[in-house]
């Protein structure tokens, strides 16, 4: 569908919710559900019918520009004010195709983080844990709740895995493009010739749904209990309070031991089992289209190589916008990361931009 064509149809329903709104025939529920969708496509309405007058200015004033018997004077003002036009014109165009591109249903959820170590053994770990550490200071720069949700350690202070809640405002959209693997290279403290070691870590950024997202039959469903452990094996819990889930169409299966209470890690281990097998759907979904609607950031395939931390250079690049910030020690802190993350969302932006045309 063509941008004039997508436009008369928001224009048209939007008389149409307004007619609807009017008539006063409507239950509570319906009140709500037309209420709220015309006031998602009003703005968009009110934008395109500026763009519209902006264009029927343009036009008298080129009438004006182009009628010989008008005066030299007369015609050089209007010269003036169709530039003036055009400047504003562009701007306004611009922010109404901001406004037609496809929202993303997923921003404004929360977000469930996964980061795992990669190839690199202990500095691997160590990374994932450097990572992890980044998000959370974001998180709280950002005023986000950070919510551990499991972190499996290997005794040096390094994760093997761990995921977190991150719950505010956005937060889907703000971090999924932080998905993928991520790079380190820097001389690990064990390494006595001070050569530079490269390892990695996967990033996961999943929306988070809840139940009426995603329906999981209960008959779907493996669930084995057992006793948590630590590091080295030893029991850290004398009942049957860690859990495992397995999600048999799918293969999916995650494990929580973190609490206590069997019942608190049964709903942890739920509530990420939902996101993973959220997020397997929409990849299926994605996947079907991949190849008309790729952007310039990537796929968010968390097998994908995405950013690089080096750190005797003190440098961070990201390989999908090609950009290099030297400011490592201010981003693993969480303050520098949102250079990456706007740029990322504009790139996107613009890609999707390309993608609608021209009005």
């Amino acid at each position: 569908m063509s941008i004039e064509k997508s436009l008369q149809k928001i224009l048209s329903r939007k008389i149409e919710l307004e007619n609807i709104l009017s008539s006063g025939n409507l239950s509570s529920d319906d009140v709500i559900s037309f209420s709220t969708e015309l006031s998602e496509i009003t703005p968009v309405a009110e934008q395109a019918n500026l763009v519209s007058k902006l264009k029927e200015n343009l036009h008298d004033t080129q009438v004006i520009i182009d009628d010989e018997k008008n005066e030299k004077d007369f015609v050089d003002l209007a010269k003036d004010e169709l530039e003036e036009i055009n400047k504003t014109l562009d701007k306004e165009t611009k922010k109404l195709k901001l406004l037609l591109i496809p929202k993303d249903k997923d921003d404004t959820r929360n977000a469930i983080i996964e980061i795992r170590a990669g190839t690199g053994g202990d500095e691997a770990a160590l990374f994932a844990s450097d990572l992890f550490n980044m998000y959370h200071r974001f998180s709280s720069i950002n005023s986000w709740k950070f919510e551990t949700i499991s972190v499996s350690e290997i005794g040096i202070g390094g994760y093997k895995e761990a995921m977190a809640l991150i719950s505010g405002s956005n937060v889907f959209e703000r971090l999924k493009f932080e998905s993928g693997v991520h790079r380190v290279q820097r001389v690990p403290e064990t390494e006595s010739s001070g050569r530079v070691h490269t390892s990695a870590a996967t990033v996961a950024i999943l929306p988070e749904v809840e139940d009426v997202d995603i329906d999981i039959n209960e008959k779907d469903l493996k669930i084995d209990v057992y006793r948590s452990s630590g590091p080295g094996g030893q029991s850290v819990n004398t009942t049957d309070s860690a859990v495992r889930i397995t999600h048999l169409p799918s293969g999916i299966v995650v494990t929580q031991q973190d609490e206590k209470s069997q019942h608190k890690n049964r709903s942890k281990a739920m509530k990420v089992l939902r996101a993973r097998i959220y997020e397997l759907e929409q990849q299926k979904k994605e996947k079907e289209r991949a190849d008309s609607r790729r952007t310039l950031v990537g796929s968010g395939d968390r097998s994908e190589r995405i950013r690089t931390y080096n750190f005797p250079q003190g440098r961070v690049t990201d390989h999908r916008i090609n950009l290099t910030l030297y400011k490592l020690e201010k981003i693993l802190v969480g303050e520098g990361l949102d250079e990456f993350i706007n740029t990322l969302s504009e790139h996107d932006q613009i890609t999707k931009l390309s993608q609608l045309g021209e009005m």
